[in-house]
């Protein structure tokens, strides 16, 4: 660290005129209380979204109240009223949140402390501490989002809490904003290399970079293990991001681009669920692949759940991932971070062939009771068709030439006959309505059904050639089961709604909803923003966010570092190192420095020769008494001394700027041999 000129200045007024009041009991300059106030707004203001809207007023009032007393001299107010707005504030959150233990709560209860601290506050120690706090509130705002906007937000206001900081451990007044900003800079620059160092090395647990167990369970936007009318729709005015994914072979046209999720078998006459999954993959029989597969590379979004999501149908999932007995891939614990893993698919496929009966009767599952209507529609169309498969085309029928409308906003439908009302009455719905309509129908025809949910589609970044799958992508599909061809993918929405499939959800909607679901900007160079940022949030995920345990332990092996107990030892080892070099280099800027001027280095030089023989130059004498002096106790030396003081005082008091004088000073001092 360089001090700059300023900064010596300020230091060196402080040596000659020290303040009378104790280190940290100097009074708190208005100017420095200010800068406060606007760096803790700019430290507190992402939390504005989060917090209770009294207790963001109450923040801002007191920021604003605190700036006006500085400036008109206000009084600050009693211990009493401090106390009581303390534990008012403090009930007022509880009430807020019911409890106090979870992320927002806990991040909430520290903003609001450290605003009613500046109630207190007069004192540079005081402006110590809220500045050490507004450290901890920068943490906070990883709990809510750790994407890179988030990211670069923090280290610019831990840049701007870091200068401040640095001015208030200066008692003697503001430094210039300039030299503090330079030295705040410089400092977390010097942080940085050891922040990498921990990063890589330090050991991982499982779970998110950033959380609170308090937390852990809490609701989160995605798919569920159930479905009825309304959940999927619901899901689609969500822009929120399920996964991203890199196809590693051609990608598959859009038809093909269903990705896997929950299979549903059990009905109960208003939703359907997984039923209690357990693992198959011994007992399943692979699947066969009719034209290849396609690999893909996934970044999935953590989702409190433990399935993977998969293009349609996976074949090879990552290791240590199971298959459940409807093909879905599932993880061995719930995601509670992002999860990198590469999977095999085939998007055409002939599955089980043969149906085992306990498979067959538990695809058949119906309620006792409940869409008479349904189930009569279902056994004309049996007694009518040859095949299973002209039941299938008859359903598909009904849905593309009769009057049913594909919408996001459908009529509630009757608790006790949900599927008769959509048939026969509304005939408005979304892919939740076709999928759990047609899986009925099929069941009552005594053709085994299920329904599949997932995602339908994607969206191209062109920037990273990624495809980017929303919430709003999520989709509902059937499978039957025909004798000769096994489990049949078929996708009733299709049936209202071409366009869902080839253009996605946006162009299969009526204009009134449309706009509910589009995504990006129609501005072209806005668009191409928008793509650029969001590739750009894929390898911020990609590379930090994703760096689990998993990730981990797969780069570091690549450096022979196979176990905690190394990893342990390599990191301890590195620290020190960095420390102990960064030590080095503050010593070696530390040092004495040389001498600049050659008329002084030249005079310093007759001086330590002096000093080899007890004649050393006292710390208050000028050179004309020293010369004097020196020539008083050796009258040998008279004649040296007095040329070689005389032109050193020239050189360095007189103004004299002669070369051939600072040529003859170096030359008698270099001949000079007391």
């Amino acid at each position: 660290m360089s001090a700059t000129p300023n900064l010596i200045a300020h230091r060196l007024a402080a040596h000659l005129s020290p303040d009378p009041s104790p280190p940290g009991e100097a009074a708190l300059p208005n100017w420095t209380l200010l800068r406060l106030l606007a760096c803790l707004a700019v430290v507190i203001l992402p939390h504005f979204q989060r917090l209770p809207v009294w207790a963001s007023v109450l923040v801002t009032a007191v920021l604003v109240w605190r700036g006006l007393a500085a400036l008109r001299r206000w009084p600050l107010p009693p211990a009493w009223l401090r106390s009581i707005l303390a534990f008012a504030a403090f009930a007022g959150l509880f009430l807020s949140y019911g409890r106090i233990n979870s992320s927002e709560a806990g991040a909430g209860l520290l903003v609001v402390m450290v605003a009613l601290k500046l109630t207190e506050m007069n004192r540079l120690r005081d402006c110590a501490i809220v500045l050490m706090l507004a450290y901890f509130i920068l943490v906070t705002h990883f709990l809510a989002s750790q994407e890179i906007g988030t990211t670069a937000y923090v280290f610019a206001s831990a840049w701007l809490v870091t200068a401040l900081l640095l001015e208030a451990s200066h008692p003697q007044g503001p430094l210039p904003p300039r030299a503090t900003l330079r030295e705040g800079a410089t400092l977390l620059l010097q942080a940085v290399p050891l922040m990498l160092l921990m990063f890589v090395l330090f050991p991982r647990i499982p779970g998110p970079l950033w959380g609170v167990p308090a937390d852990t369970h809490s609701a989160r936007m995605g798919l569920s293990g159930s479905m009825e009318p309304g959940t999927i729709s619901q899901l689609s005015r969500s822009d929120e991001i399920a996964f991203r994914v890199v196809f590693l072979d051609p990608v598959p046209p859009p038809n093909q681009r269903y990705w896997r999720g929950p299979v549903l078998w059990n009905y109960d006459g208003r939703a359907w669920g997984a039923g209690h999954e357990t693992p198959a993959a011994t007992a399943l029989p692979a699947p066969q692949s009719l034209g290849g597969g396609v690999r893909q590379e996934i970044m999935l979004e953590p989702h409190d759940q433990n399935w993977l999501l998969a293009l349609d149908l996976p074949a090879q999932g990552p290791p240590q991932s199971i298959q459940g007995s409807g093909y879905q891939l599932l993880s061995s614990r719930p995601l509670r971070e992002r999860q990198l893993y590469q999977v095999l698919s085939y998007p055409r496929y002939r599955l089980q062939p043969e149906l085992p009966e306990p498979t067959r009767q538990r695809a058949l599952q119906l309620p006792r009771y409940g869409n008479a209507r349904l189930r009569a529609l279902a056994q004309e169309w049996r007694a009518r068709s040859r095949s299973d498969r002209d039941v299938v085309n008859a359903a598909l029928r009904m849905f593309n030439q009769e009057a049913f409308v594909y919408t996001l906003q459908p009529p509630l439908l009757s608790r006790t006959s949900a599927m008769d009302d959509f048939l026969f009455n509304t005939r408005r719905g979304f892919c939740e309505h076709y999928a759990s309509a047609f899986t009925l129908l099929m069941r009552a025809a005594g053709i085994p059904a299920r329904v599949v949910t997932g995602y339908l589609g994607g969206e191209l970044n062109a920037a990273g050639g990624h495809f980017t799958v929303r919430q709003s992508d999520a989709h509902a599909w059937s499978e039957v089961w025909l004798p000769g061809e096994g489990w049949v993918r078929v996708d009733p929405t299709a049936a209202v709604a071409p366009q869902r499939v080839e253009s996605g959800l946006a162009a299969a909607l009526p204009d009134s909803e449309a706009a509910l679901v589009r995504r990006g900007s129609d501005i072209y160079w806005v668009y191409q923003l928008e793509s650029y940022w969001e590739w750009t949030n894929a390898i911020w995920n990609r590379s930090i966010l994703a760096y689990g345990p998993e990730l981990q332990q797969q780069f570091l092996e690549r450096f022979g570092i196979r176990d905690w107990y190394r990893m342990t030892l390599v990191l301890t080892a590195l620290v020190v190192g960095f420390l102990a070099l960064l030590g080095a280099v503050l010593l070696w800027q530390a040092r004495p420095r040389g001498i600049d001027d050659p008329a002084l280095r030249e005079w310093a030089r007759v001086g330590r020769a002096l000093a080899r023989r007890n004649l050393p130059r006292l710390p208050h004498e000028g050179p004309r008494d020293y010369a004097e002096r020196v020539a008083r106790a050796r009258p040998d030396l008279a004649a040296d001394m007095d040329r070689i003081s005389g032109l050193y005082i020239g050189l360095r008091y007189a103004g004299v700027d002669d070369r051939a004088a600072l040529r003859q000073l170096r030359d008698y001092a270099r001949r000079f041999k007391p």
